[in-house]
């Protein structure tokens, strides 16, 4: 593994930061590192094969263990070391396949991750391991806490892997994880590198922002749109007054890989099933439940239809206020909402009934003031300090790196990477990428993480910073949650570390702190007009603003559950014999439980949810719930979102301990009492849970 950066020497008085930093964590028994980004295809190749050779030789000495000889420390703990080091080298090819500017690369790292998950796969099937691992099961040791909860999940995991098959069978499951392992994989990539840029005329666009034509505009009269990148395709959405403008750009951003994926998910969801069932479930929904949260796919399924059927009311009266708005516009008194109208509409009845214009929020909300005033935020709460340190190694020029410490004791806890702006090649969406995790190494000092936040905000313009809306500055504090999720944590064993948690439950916790950005001491706190910043958002806007938000949630909340419900239906329902029908089935189900879809559409080409969460979008309302609850905490204490005990609570019971201990009781201990589904209810819309078909908890 190399890097082609070159750090600089430094005058002798000078101190390198992120040195001192490394120096400073020696004093606290711990490790901070920063990934060795490989910078060739060449690199990306020795980086598989030496991965493969270590973590086959580590595994070698496990399985050479005789029954009289095994350990807690020679298995489970082995193995988790050994699982470990693989993961370093795949989370950085991740993020190389994600964020390199090198397309070749990209591809290259495509092709290294098929390989590596290829032969990880085949490592549940070592039985050499699985014996040894078994052997110290069977001595039945006195284990406590996370040791224990190491040796009963890493039994399950055999179990799920089929080790309990006859080896025929165990055989054929293997081959079929390693294929599926491929196909997701191209299916993945095939929607990062999918790209369509859609000509419209000026007058095309009317309604959409002047800052935005000033950046689209590639001709006399000609602006291009991107249909793959998320806040272009929003801003046209949201904005764009001409109907068949709208209809035009979704029609394109619901077929973006669509001819690579279709196909593929003809062919994953039908392994899935069969893999599912050899190992004996129902479906893959009940499989890849089983180690969540709601156990099992019917609760899931019950879950959230009970929450559509709750929201229905609302849903139709929000409906029918979009119609009114667009038969004002259109003078047509048979007009309907389509799919393409929503957001237009949605925007106009919050610009029209609350007052409520997102595009002139922008000017409150310049990205760096946003940016500072979260980390002060989230610093004062959580006890932490965040200081710049110049990346050695940068994979994009405006990459910047920050050291996270406890402001109490000094101590070195993690590093961040920022990469904030959308390009071409780069993941189109929002996320938090586990480059190292943490955990409690061989020998005895602990490995502290480092991740990076890659996101695609709006680009700063010529005379202007990048303007957020308020929806973005919901996104970054959610997706800075994860990052604090990972860097505090205190996990000894990788598989338990910061947010390898049920997938049911990741999500709450940032879920919970968008809430940040809707209070107004929050938003005083860094949100002011750029070109005069004495002018704070007036408190009757925010107010309307949440006006706004509760009068069309139902709308955005009933679009989440098509998601869910046509997430667990393709993974309940679509087997070998009708594969032909997954498209179809897909596009029913989101037209039932939302809007029809557009004619000859295929939304779910471009769903990369179908792949890493599938049978699991619906934790995004499961977690949502939790999220809505865990709030009340914080808004019931003295200080209410800056409440540094309640930020501290959070802190040591639910982001330190990760997956350590049963997330039921860090929520309880964080909570202080039984959970209630009455905030989540209250927030969407869903007054009287009883009386509308809502769900009445969420376990």
């Amino acid at each position: 593994m190399t890097t082609s950066s070159i750090i600089a020497a430094q005058p002798k008085t000078q101190v390198d930061p992120l040195q001192e930093f490394k120096k400073r964590a020696d004093g606290f028994h711990s490790v901070i590192s920063l990934p060795q980004f490989e910078t060739t295809t060449n690199d990306l190749s020795s980086t598989v094969k030496q991965t493969i050779a270590d973590g086959d030789a580590a595994l070698d000495i496990i399985g050479a263990l005789k029954p009289s000889q095994v350990t807690l420390e020679n298995t489970i703990r082995a193995l988790d070391d050994a699982e470990y080091q693989i993961g370093l080298a795949a989370n950085r090819l991740s993020l190389i396949k994600e964020t390199s500017t090198n397309a070749a690369l990209r591809d290259a790292a495509t092709d290294a991750i098929k390989e590596l998950e290829e032969w990880s796969v085949g490592l549940d099937y070592r039985e050499d391991v699985y014996h040894a691992i078994k052997a110290f099961a069977e001595t039945k040791p006195k284990l406590k806490g996370e040791d224990e909860k190491l040796l009963s999940e890493t039994m399950r995991d055999y179990r799920r892997a089929g080790l309990e098959l006859p080896k025929t069978e165990r055989d054929e499951v293997e081959r079929m994880r390693k294929e599926l392992s491929r196909l997701t994989t191209d299916f993945d990539f095939n929607i990062t590198k999918a790209q369509k840029p859609v000509k419209f005329t000026k007058a095309e666009l009317d309604g959409v922002p002047a800052d935005f034509l000033e950046q689209t505009k590639t001709g006399e009269d000609e602006h291009t749109v991107m249909a793959n990148v998320t806040w272009h395709y929003l801003t046209v959405m949201d904005n764009a007054k001409r109907e068949e403008t709208r209809k035009k750009l979704l029609r394109e951003h619901d077929n973006l890989a669509r001819a690579e994926n279709i196909p593929l998910m003809e062919k994953i969801l039908p392994l899935r099933h069969d893999i599912a069932k050899k190992l004996g479930y129902k479906s893959w929904a009940d499989f890849q439940t089983e180690v969540k949260m709601v156990k099992n796919a019917a609760t899931a399924i019950d879950f959230l239809q009970k929450l559509k059927t709750g929201l229905q009311p609302k849903f139709d009266a929000e409906l029918n206020e979009f119609r009114q708005i667009k038969v004002n516009e259109t003078g047509d008194t048979n007009a309907q909402i389509n799919i393409w109208d929503w957001r237009y509409f949605s925007n106009q009845l919050k610009k029209q009934k609350y007052t409520v214009d997102a595009e002139q929020l922008r000017v409150y909300f310049p990205y760096q003031r946003v940016l500072d005033g979260m980390f002060s935020i989230y610093q004062n709460i959580f006890g932490l300090k965040f200081e710049p340190v110049d990346a050695p190694y940068k994979w994009i020029g405006d990459l910047q790196l920050y050291a996270v410490s406890d402001s109490a004791t000094g101590e070195p806890l993690g590093l961040f990477y920022l990469d904030m702006f959308p390009r071409e090649g780069k993941y189109h969406h929002f996320a938090q990428f586990g480059i190292i995790e943490g955990k409690l190494l061989p020998d005895g000092k602990y490995q502290r993480p480092t991740v990076a936040l890659i996101c695609n905000f709006p680009s700063p313009g010529k005379d202007k910073p990048s303007l957020l809306s308020h929806q973005d500055v919901e996104t970054l504090f959610h997706e800075f949650g994860h990052a604090m999720h990972s860097i505090v944590t205190r996990a000894k064993y990788g598989r338990f570390s910061g947010t390898s948690v049920p997938r049911d439950f990741v999500e709450a916790p940032s879920q919970m702190l968008e809430n940040w950005a809707w209070d107004k001491k929050v938003l005083d706190s860094f949100a002011a007009d750029y070109r005069d910043p004495s002018k704070k958002i007036p408190a009757e806007i925010l107010s309307k603003l949440k006006e706004a938000k509760l009068a069309t949630e139902g709308t955005r909340y009933r679009r989440q559950l098509s998601f869910g419900l046509m997430d667990l239906t393709l993974h309940t329902q679509i087997h070998e014999n009708n594969a032909k029908e997954a498209l179809p089935l897909s596009n029913k189900v989101l037209s039932d439980v939302f809007l029809p879809l557009a004619p000859d559409t295929a939304f779910v080409a471009y769903f990369g949810h179908l792949m890493h969460y599938d049978a699991g979008y619906y934790g995004y309302a499961w977690a949502d719930a939790i999220a809505a609850d865990m709030a009340t905490v914080f808004e019931n204490s003295p200080k209410g979102y800056y409440d540094q005990s309640t930020g501290h609570r959070l802190r040591t019971e639910i982001y330190e301990p990760g997956d350590s201990r049963d997330v039921n009781i860090s929520i309880d201990k964080f909570l202080g009492r039984p959970r209630s589904i009455t905030p989540f209810l209250k927030k969407i819309g869903i007054e009287n849970a009883s009386a509308n078909g809502g769900a009445s908890r969420t376990n």
